[in-house]
């Protein structure tokens, strides 16, 4: 009997140790987890932070760039506008001269053409004379030197000048310039409106 306590005695032993041993492997594994879990969320708080980190620097990178962007189209801009501008001011000049080219050419035709009308008004006189009296005759000698001083001023002053006078008449008379204005509006209306039909 002896031989037969013994080995359920050691059986016993047996599990009891196996026990002992299962209870206490249970106890080391939540520590070796909770060290992985430790170990798991301090690696991803890492590669969150450099996650951050990069988006942070992408964010600068990209606003250094947009400014510098900024910077070069105003530059752009304002090398393209400076351009506008002295193409304006070049077209403003071409303009200018050219208008001068045509005022003064424009004077020229207006004396010849005074010039012309009192070498006409004097040519016709005598007919004057002989038609209508000697009085009639002698108004149309005086208008036709009238005529003939009007073209010689005309030839002598520039256009300046005569830009000068004009708007010295409209201050000094406004009336009268509002006046002449009309009527030359009306003669080139009639002369136009003749012209169509």
């Amino acid at each position: 009997m002896a031989d037969a306590t013994t080995p359920s005695t050691s059986k016993k032993k047996t599990t009891r140790k196996t026990a002992g041993k299962s209870s206490a492997a249970p106890q080391t594994a939540p520590a070796a987890n909770a060290t992985t879990n430790s170990d798991h969320r301090a690696e991803a708080k890492s590669r969150f932070n450099s996650a951050l980190e990069e988006a942070k620097a992408g964010a600068a990178a990209l606003k250094a760039e947009a400014a510098d962007r900024a910077v070069a189209y105003r530059d752009q801009a304002k090398g393209r506008s400076e351009d506008w501008v002295e193409e304006a001011k070049t077209y403003g000049r071409q303009a200018k001269g050219k208008s001068k080219e045509l005022a003064t050419e424009g004077k020229t035709k207006a004396s010849e053409a005074l010039s012309s009308l009192s070498r006409m008004v004097s040519e016709n006189a005598t007919a004057i004379d002989e038609k209508f009296g000697a009085q009639y005759g002698e108004y149309a000698r005086k208008a036709s030197r009238s005529l003939q001083d009007a073209s010689i001023r005309l030839d002598q002053k520039s256009v300046d000048d005569l830009s000068e006078d004009a708007r010295e008449m409209v201050r000094k008379s406004p009336g009268l310039a509002v006046g002449l204005a009309a009527v030359a509006g009306f003669m080139l209306a009639r002369m136009f409106r003749g012209s169509r039909d």
